[in-house]
């Protein structure tokens, strides 16, 4: 943005700034997409969305951009992309790297993968439909097509690996995160809400409907 932009920006009140801020950083996800390079799984995919530079490597102030961006506070998000960053970066790191350990390298997303969780990434991060079609066959008890609180943990806790607490944490934390955010207004988890996390595709939905609520 150019001084003049800068000026009119900084002259607006700031219950019109926050909106036009968000939306700006929506614009330039679009504006760059373009650009970006070609990831070929879903897990790749999902990830690249924080990606806003197109470098392959997601730093820690794009976690926390990002998440800002699809409805997280400021506080939540700096504490998720704190725990995200530093329990994936390192997985993902080459082994000639230079830059910080808290970044994410896209192209070995795969190795991030943690234990405990529903198999609905394979080991490469290729999205593997029969075990994601498994949560809900399973564990739809109310609505054959949505999840309610209950369900998920439900979900998760038969998931569990024994003593594999950190799988355990990581996928309570994304679950719950994902209902929180992409619940409908009676509570429920939509079975094609949450297939669209598992390529990004709801991420960009989710930061349209936020720069457009103004929050």
């Amino acid at each position: 943005m150019g001084a003049t932009g800068q000026r009119r920006l900084s002259s607006l009140p700031a219950a019109a700034a926050a909106p036009l801020l968000l939306l700006l950083v929506v614009s330039s996800w679009s504006q760059a997409a373009a650009a970006a390079p070609v990831w070929t799984t879903a897990l790749e995919k999902h990830v690249a969305f924080f990606d806003t530079d197109n470098d392959g490597i997601v730093s820690f102030s794009e976690t926390e951009q990002g998440l800002r961006a699809i409805g997280l506070g400021a506080i939540e998000a700096a504490a998720s992309a704190t725990l995200i960053n530093g329990a994936i970066g390192p997985k993902t790191r080459p082994e000639n790297a230079t830059t910080s350990r808290f970044d994410i390298y896209i192209a070995n997303i795969h190795k991030g993968i943690h234990g405990s969780d529903s198999g609905s990434y394979d080991a490469q991060g290729r999205f593997v439909p029969a075990k994601f079609n498994d949560i809900f066959a399973k564990y739809a008890k109310v609505k054959p097509n949505a999840l309610n609180e209950d369900e998920l943990g439900e979900m998760r806790t038969a998931n569990r690996k024994e003593g594999d607490f950190k799988g355990w944490a990581a996928s309570k934390a994304e679950w719950g995160m994902l209902y929180s955010l992409a619940k409908d207004k009676d509570g429920f988890l939509q079975k094609d809400t949450a297939r669209s996390v598992y390529d990004g595709s709801l991420f960009a939905k989710l930061a349209k409907k936020v720069a457009s609520s103004g929050n």
